[in-house]
């Protein structure tokens, strides 16, 4: 426990300092640990409570903490003694020691007269920490702010929804397989799984994805139950042209794939992420012509060929689906939602030359902001007299108003992350 709460530790304070949370965990050594699994859970789950651990610090420590290593530290051990089941008497003992490998002596004391108050006053410490919003909430302040000035009725499920550990999602691969069979062969696997949307599989005990039957064979894909939404909502249909303008890491357009026989182009302005696109076409047995561009520079890439669809999933703050990537919620600005909400601007208005008369784009978010949202496709319609924004029925399974899906965690009646979506056709 002792390395696992070290490297976690070190992880976060990466993170603050700006640093993405799978570089951070790089960097503070996670992948030659022992201890990897646990420490990278750690890390998770500390930033998805900072706020609540920040303030639980705060207030039992008689001044500020001047070693930032050490408020690091427990922070992380604050998480695993409210939100896992991990022994106090472990946490704490191993907590003092590593204060002490991080060559601060002197501070083993504190650390232990810390985390054993917090033992004996647990429920009040709590009930104070819950009086302070960032406390209650774990998000940056504005982030709260904005979501309850959008979702002033349903704010705190919102917000709590993106502080709960997400599903294993799988979308089945309808070209090497049925989802009725592969949920017969997760049974022969001793694996307990639900079906979920048109195609999709929750897994009820995440584990390594590699270790599920049908992983070589590319049988499944892992995928996101709204984000399983998009490639049906395209209609693609077989000898269509269609593009994928921001593609990796590459679900939506491995699912294009699979739905219909297209001319399909798959561009990213990020090489290395592209590679990823292209494993994961190889490993499901699909095609597609994938090529590194920046999408809105058309002269650059664009053969004047017109597109019959184009999926457009643009940068976003990725504010719905911080339940996967809680990094999120502490890197991302305030001044960062305008910032994408240009770059959707001028992606929107670059490729909409790109489809043909009659064709469909489908505009996309990971987002639960308004500007990034109908914030955008309002004022498109508005500039774009060939623009109509076309009704569509999202399954059942799933909760939405207007194309927004808000992220909804194991206790509601829909699992899936954040997303908008929105289907224009050209007239």
């Amino acid at each position: 426990m002792e390395q696992a709460q070290r490297i976690a530790a070190k992880a976060v304070r990466r993170v603050l300092a700006g640093v993405a949370l799978g570089g951070a965990l790089e960097d503070a050594g996670a992948s030659q640990s022992g201890e990897r699994a646990l420490a990278t859970d750690l890390a998770y789950g500390t930033l998805r409570f900072l706020g609540q651990v920040r303030s639980a610090v705060r207030i039992l420590a008689e001044r500020p903490l001047t070693d930032q290593n050490v408020e690091a530290l427990l922070w992380v051990a604050f998480y695993q003694l409210i939100h896992t089941t991990a022994p106090a008497h472990a946490v704490v003992d191993s907590a003092v020691r590593v204060t002490g490998q991080l060559q601060r002596t002197s501070a083993k004391g504190l650390t232990n007269a810390i985390l054993r108050t917090f033992l004996r006053r647990r429920q009040s410490v709590l009930g104070d920490i819950a009086q302070d919003a960032e406390g209650r909430y774990s998000y940056q302040r504005w982030w709260i702010d904005l979501v309850c000035a959008e979702y002033a009725d349903s704010a705190p499920e919102i917000l709590d929804a993106g502080n709960a550990r997400p599903p294993l999602t799988l979308r089945v691969n309808c070209r090497e397989t049925s989802r009725d069979e592969y949920l017969d062969a997760l049974r022969l696997a001793n694996v307990a799984a639900n079906p979920v949307g048109v195609s999709g599989v929750i897994v009820a005990e995440p584990r390594r994805v590699e270790d599920l039957p049908g992983y070589a064979e590319g049988w499944f894909s892992v995928q996101d139950a709204g984000a399983q939404l998009a490639a049906p909502l395209l209609d693609a249909h077989d000898g269509m042209r269609v593009l994928d303008a921001c593609s990796a890491p590459g679900g939506k357009t491995t699912h294009l794939a699979e739905l219909a026989k297209l001319e399909l182009i798959a561009l990213d302005n990020d090489e290395g992420r592209l590679e990823r696109v292209a494993r994961n076409l190889s490993r499901l047995r699909l095609t597609a012509k994938l090529q590194v561009a920046d999408a809105a520079d058309t002269g650059a890439w664009w053969d004047r060929t017109a597109f019959d669809r184009i999926l457009l999933d643009v940068p976003c703050t990725a504010s719905g689906v911080v339940r996967r990537h809680p990094d999120g919620k502490w890197l991302r600005r305030e001044s960062d939602v305008r910032g994408f909400a240009a770059q959707q601007q001028r992606l929107l208005h670059a490729l909409w030359p790109c489809l043909k008369s009659g064709g469909k784009l489908l505009y996309v978010t990971c987002s639960i902001f308004g500007a990034e949202n109908d914030g955008q496709i309002e004022p498109f319609l508005v500039a774009r007299r060939d623009a109509s924004r076309a009704q569509f029925a999202l399954s059942a399974e799933v909760g939405a108003a207007g194309g927004q899906l808000l992220p909804a965690g194991a206790g509601a009646a829909h699992n899936h992350d954040g997303f908008f979506y929105a289907l224009l056709q050209k007239i």
